[in-house]
Formats: C-alpha cells, sequence, structure tokens
C-alpha cells in the first residue's frame, strides 16, 4: 500500500494516545491508533498514526526500547515528522521517563533540539514563565501532587526536564510566543547557538499553540503533551472534515470502568452514584494481601453485573479513592504491586463486560485504560467524536476470535480529564 505518514505519534500511554489522536482529527488528519508496538505492516489509509504505549510508569530503559522500537516502525513506513506525546501534567519522576525518552529519540533521529512542552488550553494546562498550571493552580499545588505513582511536586518543568535528561534545557517564554512564529524560530536557533538541547515552550491560549505549530515545520522530533497538535495540520495543508469523526452505529450494553484516583475521577464516580446508577466499589485493600484472590473477586464483580446490564442505563464498576486513602494505602504497600493488581482485575472486569454484551465501554484512567485494551486485544482503533477536550469515542472492529464478535466503541480518559457529568453524557453523544 503506497501511504505517506504526515505525521508519526509515539504516546506514553492508551488515554493520552487517543488524546492526541483527537486533535489530530479535529484539525484534518485522517488518524489510525496502534495499541503496542506494531509488528505487522500498514494496512490502512492514514495522514497520521499514533502508536500507544503502556509506558509511562515502567523503567526509563524499557520505556526507551519500546519507544524506540516504535520509532523504527514508524522510519520504516517513510514518517515525516516524530511527536512524542505525554501527559498535559508532565507525570513522571525524577529518575523519567520524559527526559530519558525524549533524549534517546533525539538521538536515533541525529538532532540536536527539540521542544517540550504540555500545555493544553482547552483542558486548563497552561505554560507561563517554565511553570505548568492546573487550572488556576501551580502543578506542585493541584491534586497531582498526591498521584500514587508520578507525584508533582515541582511546577517549573525547565527544573523537572533538567532533572532527567543530560542536555541543556531552555525556556522559550511568552515574549518569544506573542512576537509570531518567526521569532520563535529565531529563538530555537539562538538557544542552539546556545548548546541548548531541549526547550520548555510557554502557551496560555489555543492560539499560542498555532503560532508555535508553525514554527515547528520540518523539525524532526517534537515533544508535547496532545494540545501541539492542534498547530500541525496547517504544515502539512490539511483542514477540518466532518467525515473524519465518523463511527459505525452502536450496538449492546454500556459499562465504565475506573480504576484513577484523580480529582476529576473522584467526582465522575460521585455524580454518576449520586444519579442512582449502579455501581460496584473494589476496596484496593482486598488486593494489599500477598495472596489476594483476584479471580474470586472479579467473579463476583460479574455476577453482580450481568442482571444489571441493559441497553438504556450504564453500569460502573470502579477502584477509585480519595487523596486520603491513596496516601494511607502508599504507605501500607508498594504503590506499583497494589497499581498492578487493581490493573489485572479492572482488565479482567472489562473483557467479562464486552463477553456478557457490553457494546459501549468507557474506561476511566491512563493505566486502567492500558490494562483493558491489552485484555481486550485491540490492536487498532478509527477516532470518533470528541466527547470533552481530549476524550473521544474510538471504535475497534474486534477479532470474531476475541471477547465480543464484531465492533466495540470505546472511550479511554485520562483520569484528570472530564466535566463531573461525565460517565453518563458520553453515551448519550453517541
Amino acid at each position: 500500500m503506497t501511504n505517506t505518514i504526515l505525521l508519526g505519534c509515539i504516546a506514553d500511554d492508551f488515554t493520552g494516545a487517543t488524546d492526541l489522536a483527537n486533535n489530530l482529527v479535529r484539525t484534518g488528519f485522517r488518524v489510525t491508533q496502534i495499541n503496542g508496538v506494531p509488528t505487522k505492516p500498514l494496512s490502512v489509509e492514514a495522514d497520521a498514526l499514533v502508536i500507544a504505549l503502556k509506558s509511562r510508569t515502567i523503567t526509563a530503559g524499557q520505556a526507551i526500547e519500546q519507544s524506540l522500537a516504535a520509532l523504527h516502525w514508524l522510519q520504516h513506513h517513510g514518517t515525516q515528522q516524530i511527536y512524542f506525546k505525554y501527559c498535559s501534567t508532565f507525570d513522571s519522576t525524577p529518575a523519567g521517563n520524559i527526559g530519558p525518552v525524549s533524549q534517546a529519540l533525539m538521538a536515533e533521529l541525529k538532532t540536536d533540539f527539540t521542544i517540550a512542552t504540555p500545555a493544553f488550553p482547552d483542558n486548563g494546562r497552561t505554560v507561563f514563565k517554565g511553570h505548568l498550571f492546573v487550572g488556576d493552580q501551580l502543578l506542585s499545588d493541584s491534586g497531582m501532587k498526591d498521584h500514587p505513582l508520578t507525584p508533582m511536586r515541582e511546577s517549573n518543568l525547565v527544573k523537572v526536564l533538567q532533572d532527567q535528561t543530560s542536555h541543556r534545557v531552555g525556556l522559550v517564554d511568552h515574549k518569544a510566543i506573542a512576537a509570531g512564529s518567526q521569532a520563535i524560530s529565531q529563538k530555537f536557533s539562538e538557544l542552539r547557538t546556545q548548546g541548548i538541547g531541549m526547550a520548555i515552550v510557554d502557551a496560555v491560549t489555543n492560539e499560542d499553540l498555532i503560532t508555535l505549530g508553525r514554527a515547528l515545520k520540518g523539525m524532526p522530533l517534537v515533544t508535547a503533551g496532545s494540545g501541539v497538535a492542534i498547530g500541525l495540520a496547517q504544515n502539512f495543508g490539511l483542514t477540518p472534515s466532518a467525515q473524519a469523526s465518523a463511527l459505525p452505529a452502536t450496538s449492546g450494553f454500556k459499562a465504565i470502568v475506573s480504576g484513577s484516583c484523580s480529582l476529576a475521577s473522584n467526582r465522575q464516580v460521585a455524580h454518576f452514584k449520586q444519579a442512582g446508577l449502579p455501581s460496584f466499589g473494589i476496596d484496593p485493600t482486598a488486593l494489599m494481601q500477598d495472596h489476594a484472590d483476584v479471580a474470586s473477586l472479579v467473579a463476583q464483580i460479574r455476577q453482580w453485573a450481568r442482571p444489571l446490564l441493559n441497553p438504556d442505563n450504564p453500569i460502573l464498576v470502579y477502584a477509585t479513592a480519595d487523596a486520603q486513602t491513596v496516601s494511607r494505602l502508599q504507605q501500607q504497600c508498594d504503590a506499583h504491586l497494589l497499581g498492578g493488581r487493581i490493573e489485572q482485575l479492572l482488565g479482567k472486569v472489562a473483557q467479562d463486560l464486552v463477553e456478557d454484551g457490553v457494546g459501549q465501554l468507557v474506561v476511566a484512567g491512563g493505566e486502567t485504560s492500558g490494562a483493558c485494551v491489552q485484555a481486550l486485544a485491540i490492536e487498532q482503533m478509527q477516532i470518533g467524536p470528541q466527547i470533552d477536550p481530549g476524550v473521544p469515542w474510538c471504535f475497534s472492529q474486534l477479532s470474531s476470535a476475541g471477547p465480543r464478535a464484531g465492533g466495540l466503541h470505546l472511550a479511554l480518559k485520562s483520569g484528570n480529564f472530564g466535566t463531573d457529568d461525565f460517565f453518563t453524557k458520553a453515551f448519550k453523544l453517541l
């Protein structure tokens, strides 16, 4: 198949991949999302490919290995520009993985300069003087300071990134952005002359991102959240198309699986329960024991869910907890071990729900989404209409040998995204 891939994207989690794909579709790209490092030749026509990895919280070495494998596949298909996508809250630890992966991609692409900005104003993520804001709060004052795996307690992104890379990290501040694309390009040149390898870029509005986008034309590697994507279509002569987000008709029952502990997901769970809709809450302490019986809990959830499934109203299975509970659990056990058990459980729950007739599934949480997509053996997804900024409906034509013959409509929601009524309004859109 002859197909020129204009933009090849490597995302460090599954919700982030659909977030990015959503912004690309809105601006005119034909987008296919591939879950996991591809092993087969490209078989669809697309302007942009988004490869979704589950690499945000694994070791830096593993994240680099997977990201380079994705890069090599994209290069084999003649991709013109590479985009490394991470979370709009710059989720990482002092050891990585944003800096190490970015540096490895730069080395492989033989480029000495790239940018970094998680700005996504539509979701309240802005960067000013190099500091990341979540709404009106500095990142370090937001709910992200208590994230169970990647607590973010530093808002100065120049410092955060500098701690993760041997490249010198600089800043393209709001004054350069306000001066226009040519001024930004000039600033890039000045920084490179000074030996700067990576530059945090300020952006507080969509117009800032569109202006920045023009300055990124021809840059071998872009690293960013999903926001920068809205400024790239112009570089390839693409314009928005209503047909780009059309999905097949829906079928089957409705369900939600939530493993996120973010403030937004906590509010969404509370809103769903207040609406009187059926929900099953998982007690994380039941999974803390060395010999926790995950299989029995999965069977219990399935027995609860089956008589409640119907085509009109969704059901919810959640392991969401508030910050105080998360902190207490972190003190009592290994957070990564507990998180892994929750992901294992929720992945099996999602598989059971689909086997029992669910055809419209919302999954909340990046790690949870990765676990569910892997459990359902979903390799490719078509990107559809936006529910909330950063969260589209998707469609996967599942194998007849899989859990649901035919198709599945799927929404993978980053824990921090969506309005309080997201769990109910998502299905109304379909």
